[in-house]
């Protein structure tokens, strides 16, 4: 067992990005001292966690500058999937092991992609706001057709992406009949993935098929990220790939910000190459004033709150503090690496 003498100084610096005062975090008492910050600045973090044996965080920067006083720290639970604010680099050179919550969100965010999209194709807001400003008071017949709707069914999604919620993603599209291109970095593994998941008649009948990611955009009405943010990922979406998007199609991404380029995403909704887009997350977040995709045209977007209901969060800290105690037991898992 690690340190099993010792009380171990446990720090958490931005509680408020995981709960608003509806979660327990006294769970975390039974390990050791545990000291909390709502949030915390950048500069701020050296001091915050000095001494720090373990440092438990969803996107606090973690580096070499922000972790120099902490020559202890042998242990970082992330209250995330994503890994990218930890210098992997930096804590396998010290030796620092770095545990993430994997799966913990799949549900929600499958949701809330679904959500997005039937947004857009339902026109929710544009109804509801027609409504609201007494409109339909005034309208001349009982169902005015002032927005284009259209079905899901028979529509192709691409799902860039094809762990646990890409996966999830598909079986809520084939339940609207809808056609499925997965993609993911190993295709091979995506046809195994395909086989083992979905039914046999629609890979027969290629209802769910695997295609790279040129012919999956070329091919699809509907393009959802859900891959990781990465050296791979960083900008995928990007100008040269938006060309040969379908032209009308929309897209969405509950992933990472930084997997699409903004500039270009901008310039293809000014341009109407896509009838819209759909965002949970943003290169910078919160949000800076400057944000050009604040007045993108047919462009929707939610602050990051795609895994906020309170049964995934409770799920997440549930993992987070069996992965802590895993790692005190001598046994760590959901470890990530390079």
């Amino acid at each position: 067992m690690y340190m099993e003498s010792k009380k171990l100084r446990i720090v958490l610096p931005d509680v408020k990005n995981v709960t608003y005062g509806d979660l327990d975090l006294s769970v975390f008492n039974k390990y050791g001292e545990v000291i909390t910050f709502p949030t915390s600045k950048t500069e701020d973090l050296a001091e915050r966690l000095e001494g720090a044996d373990v440092v438990l965080c969803n996107k606090t920067i973690l580096n070499e500058s922000t972790l120099r006083n902490a020559p202890d720290l042998k242990y970082i639970g992330l209250f995330a999937t994503g890994y990218n604010n930890v210098d992997l680099d930096y804590t396998n050179s010290k030796n620092i092991v770095v545990s993430n919550a994997g799966s913990y969100s799949t549900e929600s965010v499958a949701q809330h992609t679904f959500a997005l999209i039937l947004n857009h194709f339902n026109k929710i807001n544009e109804y509801s706001k027609f409504t609201s400003e007494g409109r339909w008071i005034c309208s001349e017949t009982f169902s005015p057709f002032i927005y284009s709707m259209g079905e899901l069914c028979n529509k192709t999604i691409g799902i860039v992406g094809f762990g646990s919620i890409g996966i999830k993603v598909a079986k809520i599209a084939r339940a609207f009949d809808m056609n499925v291109i997965a993609y993911s970095r190993n295709l091979d593994n995506v046809e195994v993935t395909l086989n083992k998941e979905f039914s046999k008649a629609d890979v027969e009948n290629k209802k769910i098929i695997a295609k790279d990611l040129k012919n999956l955009v070329k091919s699809s009405d509907i393009v959802t990220l859900h891959c990781p943010l990465n050296k791979e990922s960083d900008k995928l979406i990007n100008k040269e790939l938006l060309m040969d998007f379908k032209k009308g199609a929309f897209l969405v991404n509950t992933s990472r910000g930084g997997v699409i380029n903004e500039d270009d995403l901008f310039e293809a909704l000014e341009q109407e190459k896509l009838s819209g887009a759909a965002l949970d997350v943003i290169d910078t977040e919160p949000m800076l004033t400057e944000c050009k995709l604040l007045n993108a045209k047919n462009l929707t977007i939610t602050p990051h709150v795609a895994w906020a209901p309170y049964e995934t969060r409770k799920r997440l800290l549930d993992i987070v503090e069996d992965n802590l105690s895993a790692f005190i037991n001598g046994q760590p898992k959901n470890v990530v690496s390079n």
